[in-house]
């Protein structure tokens, strides 16, 4: 009987009817050429582990998840006392730059690493880095020394999530797991709104070493939860020979990559030099990564598990619904500053209605996996319906602030939805000695796409306001001050318009993904045909 047959005979129902121990080391024992994405067992084993048990895993890992989401916020509002502290504010972006550049480049690194050397020892490995990032930006003499220790940070918090996700699926089965992935929205948005408040009062108040400090306690914490209870989460990572050079040349591509996206069109021209031969370099890099991963034995990403019809669209689904959401949350507040004459700290407030409430599409789209077999649809109608929901903004603004934010708030609920199915799709999707790979170049791709569409909103608005206007640099006020509100609203029906577009891209995505029976216990409804 082959593997495939073997596997198709495995129970389907309660997790208690797991995959057997035999066949879960024959799985890890086959070399990674010969899986396939149809090779994916179809339930998670959740062994010994008692509900308590995974209450405890889980709440070590929003802990361990919150860390890294804190650490991308936290800073930007002791920003200016940490510069005149060391009196440079010339390079205080870099602060905040450098934690982005390496986690966003460590993430399919640290995806990858998991699955060789198991979950267990990277994410000590990944909560290391980070606390020891942590105590050398706390003790930093200098601003070099911390933006140094900031992109030792971000080695770690670039591993933290990925690694998380994994772990989730080790001990949850993927019918079961959109329903966690709201708790993992909601750390994000938990994070988004406290970190600059917390930022700011332990500026004003205590010092701002204390955004560090405060890093060690909850990162011992997290390991405390999580390390005695490890020991009991399957084992599915399989030891190979690790493929180095490429993933030194997919980090330097990503690296280049994401310098372009955050340095053109703000600190230096489009077409300014560095730009062009940054861009060159990253085109370069990126060719070289997939010419050797073609011909590797063991590449670091192999490039068949971004194929199928499955992983691709999940993956680009979910990346087109991350980047309009986080464009539109950084473009935002200079809308509501500019039109609805709105204070910083409102414009902060308003900014609830999309972060926030994406996690309730989220939250009912992952219960609702539990119960529906034809899941997908859900995502289907959430962002066509966000879709529809940007673009009314785009056509009938100006609107009164009430309107603009329910439809905002709407817009939110709806792009929540995709992000528990394309999770979930992609790690039912492939071969479990890989999901820790895929997890991380799911990541890696969102993160990417997010920086594009932030700096393709700010080219937009560049258009739309006249070539004269500087959006970065921390010229918001004096953008809000040098243009009219009818200059700014008629920029931002085109802001709004491309995020209608990026929404309908991703509602097709999702159209066009196979849907594939999800492991788990049966679906007790199903959505009519």
């Amino acid at each position: 009987m082959s593997m495939s047959e073997r596997q198709s005979r495995q129970p389907v129902g309660a997790p208690h009817h797991l995959l057997s121990d035999e066949a879960a080391a024959e799985l890890s024992s086959i070399p990674t050429e010969v899986i396939n994405l149809g090779d994916a067992p179809p339930l998670a084993p959740a062994g010994a582990l008692t509900q308590g048990e995974v209450r405890a895993i889980l709440m070590s890992l929003l802990l361990a998840m919150f860390l890294a989401a804190l650490d991308q916020t936290i800073v930007a509002t002791a920003l200016p006392t940490i510069g005149r502290q060391f009196g440079d504010v010339e390079n205080l972006s870099w602060v905040i730059t450098a934690y982005l550049l390496s986690s966003t480049a460590v993430a399919p690194v640290f995806g990858s690493l998991a699955d060789i050397y198991g979950r267990r020892v990277m994410i000590i490995v990944s909560l290391s880095l980070f606390v020891a990032g942590s105590v050398m930006c706390a003790l930093a003499p200098s601003l070099l020394v911390l933006i140094l220790g900031r992109a030792l940070q971000g080695l770690g918090g670039g591993g933290i999530m990925p690694i998380v996700q994994t772990v989730i699926s080790d001990v949850v089965t993927p019918r079961e797991r959109g329903q966690y992935q709201a708790y993992f929205s909601g750390v994000w948005v938990s994070a988004g709104i406290g970190g600059p408040i917390l930022g700011g009062f332990f500026a004003e108040h205590l010092h701002w070493s204390m955004i560090f400090w405060i890093n060690l306690p909850l990162a011992i914490g997290a390991l405390t939860l999580l390390l005695p209870k490890m020991a009991k989460i399957p084992v599915y990572h399989r030891r190979r020979r690790v493929d180095w050079l490429g993933g030194v040349l997919l980090m330097s591509a990503a690296m280049a990559v994401m310098l372009v996206l955050t340095w053109g069109g703000n600190r230096f021209a489009w077409l300014s030099p560095t730009i062009l031969a940054l861009s060159g370099a990253a085109v370069l890099l990126a060719v070289s990564f997939v010419w050797h991963a073609l011909r590797a034995r063991e590449p670091f990403l192999p490039l068949s598990l971004m194929s199928g019809t499955v992983v691709p669209w999940a993956m680009a689904g979910g990346a087109f619904t991350m980047g309009a959401m986080i464009a539109l949350t950084v473009h935002m507040p200079l809308y509501y500053e500019a039109v609805y004459h709105l204070t910083a700290s409102q414009s902060g407030l308003a900014l609830i209605p999309i972060a926030a409430i994406s996690v309730f599409g989220a939250a009912f789209t992952g219960r609702a996996m539990v119960h529906v077999e034809r899941y997908k649809r859900i995502a289907i109608l959430g962002t066509g319906f966000a879709a529809l929901m940007a673009l009314a903004i785009a056509l009938l603004t100006p609107l009164p602030l009430w309107l603009f934010l329910t439809l905002l708030s709407l817009c939110s609920l709806g792009l929540g939805t995709v992000f528990p199915v394309s999770v979930v799709s992609i790690q039912n999707a492939v071969p479990r000695p890989q999901i820790g790979t895929a997890t991380g170049a799911m990541n890696f791709f969102r993160a990417l796409m997010a920086s594009f569409t932030v700096a393709a909103f700010t080219a937009i608005l560049l258009i739309a306001l006249g070539g004269d206007v500087q959006l970065g640099g921390g010229e918001q006020r004096h953008v809000v001050g040098s243009v009219a509100a009818g200059e700014m609203v008629a920029g931002f029906r085109w802001v709004f318009g491309a995020a209608a577009l990026m929404l309908a891209a991703s509602a097709l995505c999702i159209v066009v993904m196979e849907e594939r029976k999800l492991a788990g216990p049966e679906p007790t409804l199903a959505l009519p045909d």
